[in-house]
């Protein structure tokens, strides 16, 4: 398959590294020329961890996206969600054909509909549109050229929008630990990082900006009482996709089926000891400043769409609610000016039963 991998942040890289190992055509593309001139200049992308180490060659390394997406059989989206929508409407721009899957690796809360949405608004008919519930590796770069890849995937839910097989069909074509799920409800709610990340972040801010980060997120930075808020903000995560039908294991239980709990974890209640024995992510460090896009990100387009999708249901969530007021305060950022609003995701207005019928095409 000829793969536009659209991103050269470290799961952009980490996704080259592996879909260039099993012999898929890559082009690799990103808006800012000054990120891709060292991967240019070695000729690919060096690597290192759990996918092997060597360099990783892609067929092109390009800002031009007219050029990366020409005969592209797929795109897949490996970017911060907040990049979303700017990318749905630069593909639209540039004539990504409205047959051709888009694969959101990850989509997180709200992905595929915000996706959609703002392609609509600019070309009309939306192409085929799958997301991940998260993304399918742990990864950093620590040099301009090189991505360091911790942990992979071993399951990941994936779900389409109504009418597109063919999207499913490329995210396993993509990722064969792709596991199929009802709806982007499903995928969305199933979203690790919008529990993973808000209470650390908020409760460890005051260090994160005396330190600049220098501490581990998941091990330090996990005390029992960030365990004991994420656990209250994972029961609201679960009672929201009850009430639109979804029985979803604990957050535990699903770090465990990604693979960034290890599969030897009994007591799926303890989140403190779980999470801080998680080989994957044990030795990545905190923000280094509240710009972090542990902050920019897993507020307005987690906990934000995640709040918007609880309205609907009609289930009160205090802790997301609380942990979302605070970081507008820590941070200073609107998080619906720019975040993923109900009105952004195509959504507004909508009662729990038109929006189980509009994802499910009923």
């Amino acid at each position: 398959m000829k793969v536009a991998v659209l991103g050269a942040g470290a799961g952009g890289a980490a996704a080259v590294v592996e879909l260039v190992s099993v012999g898929h055509d890559v082009v690799l593309w990103n808006r800012s020329p000054e990120t891709l001139a060292p991967l240019q200049a070695e000729g690919g992308i060096r690597y290192e961890g759990v996918l092997g180490a060597g360099l990783a060659r892609p067929q092109a390394i390009t800002h031009d996206l007219h050029a990366a997406i020409a005969d592209a059989d797929a795109a897949l989206v490996v970017l911060p969600t907040f990049a979303h929508a700017a990318v749905a409407v630069a593909l639209a721009e540039a004539g990504w054909p409205s047959e051709k899957p888009v694969v959101l690796n990850p989509g997180h809360t709200g992905g595929a509909l915000e996706f959609g949405e703002a392609f609509r608004a600019h070309r009309g008919a939306v192409p085929p549109i799958a997301e991940f519930s998260t993304l399918t590796y742990v990864a950093r770069r620590y040099s301009p050229d090189s991505v360091t890849v911790t942990g992979r995937a071993k399951r990941i839910r994936v779900a389409v929008l109504p009418g597109a097989d063919v999207a499913f069909a490329a995210a396993r074509t993509l990722f064969r630990g792709a596991v199929a799920m009802p709806d982007v409800l499903a995928t969305g709610l199933a979203n690790v990082n919008m529990v993973l990340h808000p209470p650390g972040a908020v409760l460890s801010a005051a260090w994160v900006e005396a330190t600049a980060g220098a501490f581990t997120f998941y091990v330090e930075a996990m005390t029992e009482g960030v365990a004991r808020t994420m656990r209250r903000l994972d029961d609201e995560r679960r009672a929201v996709a009850r009430a639109f039908g979804h029985d979803l294991p604990n957050l535990i239980e699903e770090m465990k089926l990604i693979g960034t709990v290890e599969a030897g974890t009994v007591d799926t209640e303890d989140f403190r000891a779980a999470i801080a024995a998680g080989q994957a992510n044990r030795h990545i460090k905190a923000p280094e400043s509240l710009a972090h896009r542990y902050y920019r990100e897993d507020f307005g387009h987690g906990l934000l769409p995640f709040i918007e999708l609880a309205s609907i249901a009609g289930v009160e969530v205090p802790v997301a609610r609380s942990l979302l007021t605070l970081a507008q305060a820590l941070t200073g950022m609107d998080y619906r000016r720019g975040g993923r609003t109900a009105e952004r995701m195509g959504i507004a207005g909508m009662s729990k039963g038109e929006l189980e019928r509009h994802v499910r095409g009923e």
